[in-house]
């Protein structure tokens, strides 16, 4: 394993880490969300460079529209919650209410 894949796995593991363990805000899982794709995005884009081939793949360009699609469902969501809820803590949220 070369040092890009470990600095890969340990950005993709960490930012895993941290939407498990850091729950209080919904903006904080929404940046650990983002970290995930953006270290999913370079180790794609770099995947075609470690392994020699010279054609380039669409599956990078496919995740980062991924990615910006989430973002902006992410962040409507959160304004939708702010709105209605008065702040972004995940406790104040109950999926069994409506």
């Amino acid at each position: 394993m070369t040092l890009l894949h470990l600095s890969f796995y340990t950005a993709f593991t960490m930012s895993g880490l941290g939407l498990a363990f850091h729950r209080t805000h919904l903006i904080s899982a929404l940046l650990c969300l983002e970290s995930m794709m953006l270290s999913m995005y370079l180790a794609l884009s770099m995947w075609p460079i470690q392994t020699q081939t010279s054609s380039p793949t669409l599956l990078p360009i496919f995740m980062l529209t991924f990615s910006a699609c989430e973002a902006g469902t992410g962040l409507a969501l959160l304004v939708a919650s702010t709105r209605t809820h008065g702040s972004d803590h995940l406790h104040n949220f109950n999926l069994l209410q409506c």
